[in-house]
C-alpha cells in the first residue's frame, strides 16, 4: 500500500508536462465546436422553416442526442462507425486517427444542443422587425442577415458560451478511446509512477481546465459587452429621457418625451 505523502511541489512539473499535450485537447474542441455549430445552424433552420416531417426527424435526433451520455456515444462512434463503414462501403477506417472519432462524437452532440439555442434565439426576435425591414424595400434575405441574425446572435451568445465550456470539459473523455490528449497524458504519468502522484496529476488537470474556463468566460463576457453596446446606449437614453419627462411633470401636463 502506497503511504507516500502528498507533494504539492510536484504539481508544477506535471503542469508543464500536461501543457505539451494541450494542443490536442484544443484542436479536438475547436474543430468539434466549428462543425457542431454548422450542424446546429442547419438543424435550427429545419426546426424553424422545415416541413412537418423534417421537423419531426430533427426533433427526434435532438432528443436522442440530448438523452445519450457523451461517453456512450463516443464508444458507439469509435467501435460502431468502422463496422458500419465496412458493411456499407467495404472500406476500413480502423487506422483513422482517434481524434477524428472524438471530433465526430462531440460535433454530433454539440450540434444537437446548440440547435435549440439557435432556434430559441431566432424566435425571440420580434417578427415585426423583419416585416418592417421588408416593407421599406429591403430584400428578405438581407432583412434576415442584417436585422434578425445580429440580434439573435446577441441573445444566443451566453448559452453558446456555456455550451462551449461544457464541450471543452467533456472533451477530456477522449482519453477513454486511447487519444493522448492532456488527460490521457495525465493517466500515462500516473501509470509510469505505478499509481503514484495520482492526486497531484488530477489537481494539475483541474488547474489547467480552470484557467481555460476563466479565459473563455472573459472572452465571451467581452463579446456580450460588444454586442450589447447599442442596446445599453438605447436603454440609457430612454432612461435619461424618462427622468427629464418626469421632472417636467409630464403626467400632469400630458407631455411626451
Amino acid at each position: 500500500m502506497d503511504t507516500r505523502a502528498f507533494d504539492f511541489t510536484v504539481i508544477g512539473g506535471i503542469i508543464g508536462d500536461l501543457l505539451a499535450y494541450l494542443d490536442v485537447t484544443l484542436v479536438v474542441a475547436l474543430i468539434s465546436i466549428a462543425l457542431g455549430s454548422l450542424l446546429g445552424m442547419a438543424l435550427a433552420g429545419v426546426k424553424i422553416a422545415g416541413s412537418s416531417w423534417a421537423k419531426g426527424l430533427v426533433n427526434i435526433y435532438t432528443y436522442v442526442m440530448r438523452c445519450t451520455p457523451s461517453i456512450v456515444l463516443l464508444f458507439i462512434v469509435f467501435y460502431g462507425l468502422p463496422v458500419l463503414v465496412r458493411g456499407l462501403f467495404n472500406y476500413s477506417i480502423n487506422d483513422m486517427h482517434r481524434a477524428v472519432f472524438a471530433i465526430i462524437t462531440f460535433a454530433l452532440l454539440f450540434g444537437a444542443y446548440i440547435s435549440e439555442v439557435f432556434r430559441a434565439a431566432y424566435q425571440a426576435v420580434s417578427r415585426g422587425q423583419y416585416e418592417a425591414a421588408v416593407s421599406i424595400g429591403i430584400k428578405p434575405w438581407q432583412a434576415v442577415w442584417h436585422v434578425i441574425l445580429p440580434q439573435a446572435a446577441r441573445i444566443a451568445l451566453p448559452n453558446f458560451g456555456n455550451s462551449v465550456i461544457n464541450l471543452l470539459k467533456e472533451g477530456s473523455l477522449a482519453y477513454t478511446i486511447g487519444l493522448i490528449d492532456m488527460l490521457g497524458r495525465g493517466n500515462m504519468i500516473i501509470a509510469q509512477h505505478y499509481g503514484a502522484y495520482g492526486i497531484e496529476t488530477y489537481l494539475a488537470c483541474i488547474l489547467i481546465y480552470w484557467l481555460l474556463t476563466v479565459l473563455l468566460e472573459a472572452a465571451f463576457n467581452k463579446l456580450e459587452l460588444h454586442f450589447s453596446k447599442g442596446t445599453a446606449m438605447k436603454a440609457e437614453k430612454s432612461q435619461t429621457a424618462w427622468f427629464r419627462w418626469h421632472w417636467r411633470g409630464g403626467e400632469k401636463h400630458g407631455l411626451e418625451y
